[in-house]
């Protein structure tokens, strides 16, 4: 015999999911559509605008006025973060890394961003080709080459000393721990945040409308603000700390490919402002198209620049050079994250120049990488965001590191001394100087590091436009020209705070200015958690354990194993 047995939870879900009410007041458990909200007004944010602005005009009179005394104030601050703070760094990042992963494992992770029936917005395969962009950038070319072969010629503290037969090993390891899972986990959080707030609640596109379920309506008020302005700052060193390096970078390309010898940093200051001029040119004129269309060429050439490097260099090293790098980095990664300050002078000054300042800087870029992944991950789940956002750009670094690390360590191990040949950012030029064409691949080098400088600035200008704008993805261009000129004068600030070592103003003023962004990012993924326990998703599986527990309960108890589970309205409820 078979009944139609209800259970009281039963009859809850049932009349939760169907009741004509649910069409008037959407039940939590259900999906429903739902539209981006618009700004709370329109235009500038005076106060958002208004505040930052007026810090950015005085840190820059500041900067250009009394430079000594900026630079004593930012080493006597960075001494205090590193001595204070320090922790708080290198533990929140490994922190997001376990927090990003436990995310895509626990029931959570079939989440979609998105409603419930959304497609992705993007095949996989062009979804992937814009992550691998998004992992370029003037950091690799900066780095591809110094910091393998820096780690390699002075090892990272507790790894042995120079020369040991561990040498290479400990090296990449360090350098695929600086560059994959810790900085990609970092803007995974910023861009689940907004890609679940705007693609399926329906909240505006900024960072502070994320925290609506810690904040509540203070999310929009003067806490909101905050948090914009917050991200603003960061997002504006971190954004000059690229482009100083680029600036760097394209010094060191003149001096060697026309023979001019050392400039001072006039050269510098001047490099920024042309290229500043370019990007605004480009923001003013309107031309968003020819900014991609300069963006895939660079993709194109930095391609072609690491086959070129691959093929003529040592080939069978760099291929061996990709499991030793990976196994290496899985070995150490325990060790790599739980080195502080506290192992001694030593391990905290290389810590700043290396570690810290890393995280720094990739916290500084979370408003703009996270709102370019979020942007293109739509309707994707919270598994398949946290698997791509994870693995494609890592493996794409772990390849670029191979190959121009693997190059230059070979060449350092044959007699060419490329290290201790010049600056950080001459090392790569000088590798190339030992290949064929080493004047049209430098060439190449500062072409890309060009692009990726007006590229970048465009994409991280629209962004704190977005920010002073109420979340509006059309910012107005006065907003986004003043953004990117601050962020060329900022840059320049930066490095003459550096004095001679330009490399060292750029650190000390990113690691200082990314600092209160730490507790916005640990506030976000607090803010995540509460959103994703309320998700309709969520909501549904605890009615429905709930249900089917009571109701098979109750058939087993009235029917033993002979019982059907209907769903129908509970009689005993409210029609209303």
């Amino acid at each position: 015999m078979s009944t139609d047995q209800q259970s009281p939870a039963t009859h809850r879900a049932a009349d939760a999911l169907s009741s004509p009410a649910a069409d008037v007041v959407p039940h939590p458990a259900l999906d429903t559509a739902v539209e981006e909200r618009r700004p709370n007004g329109t235009g500038v944010d005076r106060v958002v605008f208004g505040v930052t602005a007026a810090a950015a005009v005085a840190f820059l009179v500041w900067g250009f006025v009394s430079t000594s005394s900026l630079a004593l104030a930012s080493s006597e601050a960075l001494g205090w973060t590193m001595t204070n703070t320090g922790w708080l760094f290198v533990l929140t990042a490994s922190g997001f890394v376990v927090f990003v992963l436990w995310l895509a494992l626990s029931r959570f992770g079939n989440i979609p961003l998105g409603r419930d029936d959304e497609e992705p917005e993007f095949r996989t395969i062009s979804w992937v080709a814009m992550m691998f962009s998004a992992g370029m950038g003037i950091g690799l070319m900066f780095y591809g080459v110094s910091e393998p072969l820096t780690h390699v010629v002075t090892p990272p503290p507790g790894t042995g000393a120079e020369g040991n037969p561990a040498a290479v090993q400990h090296a990449m390891a360090t350098t695929l721990f600086h560059w994959t899972l810790h900085p990609w986990a970092i803007y995974a959080v910023v861009g689940l945040a907004i890609a679940y707030g705007v693609y399926r609640k329906g909240r505006v596109q900024l960072i502070s409308a994320a925290f609506e379920p810690l904040l509540g309506r203070r999310a929009h008020g003067g806490w909101g603000r905050v948090i914009d302005m917050l991200a603003i700052f960061a997002t504006l060193f971190g954004s000059a700390a690229s482009l100083g390096l680029g600036a760097l970078q394209i010094r060191s390309g003149l001096q060697i490919v026309t023979g001019i010898g050392s400039v001072g940093n006039a050269v510098l200051v001047l490099i920024i402002s042309v290229l500043t001029a370019a990007f605004v040119l480009s923001a003013v004129s309107g031309v968003a198209k020819g900014i991609q269309w300069l963006s895939n060429i660079n993709m194109v050439l930095a391609l072609a620049l690491a086959l070129f490097v691959f093929v003529l260099g040592p080939t069978v090293f760099i291929l061996d050079l990709v499991p030793t790098a990976l196994g290496s980095y899985v070995q150490d990664l325990a060790m790599m994250s739980a080195r502080t300050g506290a192992e001694g002078t030593d391990t905290s000054e290389w810590l700043q120049s290396w570690t810290v300042f890393y995280w720094a800087w990739w916290l500084s870029w979370t408003p703009f990488v996270g709102m370019f992944i979020a942007r293109i991950s739509r309707g994707r789940t919270i598994r398949q965001f946290v698997s791509g956002v994870l693995l494609v750009p890592s493996l794409v670094t772990l390849v670029w590191f191979c190959i121009f690390g693997g190059a230059a360590i070979d060449l350092q191990r044959s007699g060419t001394d490329i290290a201790g040949a010049g600056a950080v950012e001459e090392q790569l030029f000088t590798m190339l100087e030992s290949y064929p064409l080493a004047t049209v691949a430098s060439v190449v080098v500062m072409v890309l590091v060009a692009i990726f400088f007006v590229s970048g600035a465009d994409a991280a200008s629209i962004v704190m436009g977005t920010l002073s704008e109420r979340g509006t993805q059309t910012p107005r261009r006065a907003t986004v020209v003043f953004w990117g000129v601050a962020t060329g004068a900022v840059a320049a600030v930066m490095l003459l705070v550096g004095g001679d070592e330009g490399l060292t103003g750029l650190q000390t003023l990113t690691i200082v200015g990314a600092l209160p962004f730490v507790l916005v990012m640990v506030g976000l993924a607090v803010s995540l958690v509460r959103d994703l326990r309320s998700d309709p998703l969520i909501v549904r599986r605890r009615y429905a354990e709930e249900a089917v527990e009571q109701a098979v309960i109750a058939g087993v108890t009235e029917h033993g194993d002979d019982f059907v589970i209907a769903v129908d309205r509970d009689p005993q409820a409210d029609p209303q």
